[in-house]
């Protein structure tokens, strides 16, 4: 390993990289990866469940933020979700919609690893596994990469070590230390897809752990989301908490609609007219969990005591906003051992959008979860992994 000198080193096996490699396996590249784990593809293993969900049938570039909003056109117009599907149905893989456009494997996410590892065996790639890249460095026009075995020597690397979320796995930040170490610059990073912890002020809400309502929410940036909020011991969770996550800023307020398929105000003024003597939790009760009204009201000054004849338009308005423009403000997140990316990363501003290069350093290539390139729950950020991927694979493919 140490005297060879390889046309293409990957740096890290999990989507992006194991997906590069197949892409480019059958080039004439003499290629080595290097994973840091004893095996590979260790997020693919445990994402979706155990089922991996590999892509989203309606992935758009909307699907996808960061700094420079514009810079993932150029890949997801190379390689589209049903680049991707077709692969998968290639190697006779079942798969299945969930909700949103959501894939995932009947069986089990080994399968789709066993499809990467499939597309490079064979071919001129070699596998390195317990390879922990330290550093890489560059000199006579070679790149040196530094890991616990010693040197490997290459013309081109694709940096694809993702993020430092979840740890447990293996992750670090080497890719970013790789990266500044060639003058490139990090945008602010932070846990994303990930659950949403509450301070003291709302400690009486840990009485709902477990309670799940669907609701439409919202931070202060980024788009609304519609799908389920579950209460947590420690805050908030559930998929339309995780989306919103990815835009929350510490002290920033979300707000949730805990009613999107209803109007409060009408309800209650139709229930006083119709039925007054009934009390507010017997109306509300026919579309909240009886748990969530014993408890949540009486954070927000609400009586679900109350007969409706006693409500004034006042008390009526106070229900309608708060189950409408429920405004919490987290205390944190639960951290990256808990987050499935990292918001941030790499600038985009010195990478080529169409080959994933750097613009410091020719040769020096950066794919999937590393850049600051973030996808929305629901297979995005598989997608992103396999079109920046194809992006980058394609340029080295074309090299001289």
């Amino acid at each position: 390993m140490k005297d060879e000198i390889y046309d293409v080193a990957i740096l890290g096996a999990g989507a992006a990289g194991l997906f590069c490699a197949a892409e480019l396996s059958r080039s004439s590249k003499k290629i080595i990866l290097l994973e840091g784990n004893k095996g590979v593809g260790k997020k693919i293993l445990i994402s979706g469940g155990g089922r991996c969900n590999f892509t989203n049938r309606n992935h758009t570039v909307q699907n996808l933020h960061g700094e420079n909003e514009h810079f993932a056109k150029s890949a997801n117009s190379q390689y589209a979700a049903n680049d991707f599907i077709q692969l998968v149905d290639s190697h006779k893989i079942e798969h299945y919609e969930k909700t949103l456009g959501q894939l995932f494997c009947v069986n089990s996410a080994k399968e789709i690893i066993q499809m990467l590892q499939k597309e490079i065996q064979g071919h001129n790639v070699r596998l390195e596994k317990s390879a922990k890249v330290e550093n890489v460095t560059f000199d006579n026009n070679v790149y040196q990469i530094m890991t616990n075995f010693g040197v490997t020597k290459a013309r081109n690397v694709v940096v694809a070590t993702g993020g430092p979320s979840l740890p447990s796995l293996g992750a670090t930040k080497v890719g970013h230390r790789i990266a500044q170490s060639f003058g490139h610059k990090l945008t602010d990073m932070a846990p994303a897809l990930v659950p949403l912890t509450l301070n003291q002020h709302h400690e009486k809400l840990d009485k709902l752990s477990g309670v799940s309502l669907d609701v439409e929410a919202r931070g202060q940036h980024g788009p609304v989301f519609r799908e389920s909020l579950l209460f947590t011991h420690k805050g908030l969770s559930g998929p339309v908490i995780l989306q919103v996550s990815s835009y929350w800023r510490p002290e920033e307020n979300i707000e949730v609609n805990l009613l999107p398929n209803e109007n409060v105000e009408g309800l209650l003024n139709n229930a006083k007219n119709r039925t007054p003597k009934k009390q507010v939790k017997t109306v509300l009760g026919q579309f909240l969990p009886k748990r969530f009204l014993e408890v949540w009201p009486s954070q927000q000054g609400l009586d679900t005591e109350q007969k409706i004849s006693e409500l004034s338009q006042k008390n009526i308005e106070k229900w309608h906003k708060s189950l409408h423009q429920w405004q919490v403000t987290p205390s944190g997140t639960e951290g990256p051992r808990k987050a499935e990316v990292t918001r941030g990363g790499v600038s985009t501003q010195d990478i080529s959008s169409k080959t994933m290069e750097s613009k410091l350093s020719k040769g020096l290539y950066f794919i999937g979860e590393v850049l600051d390139v973030t996808g929305h729950l629901g297979g995005h950020n598989f997608q992103w992994a396999w079109a920046s991927a194809y992006s980058c694979a394609r340029a080295l493919e074309n090299k001289d």
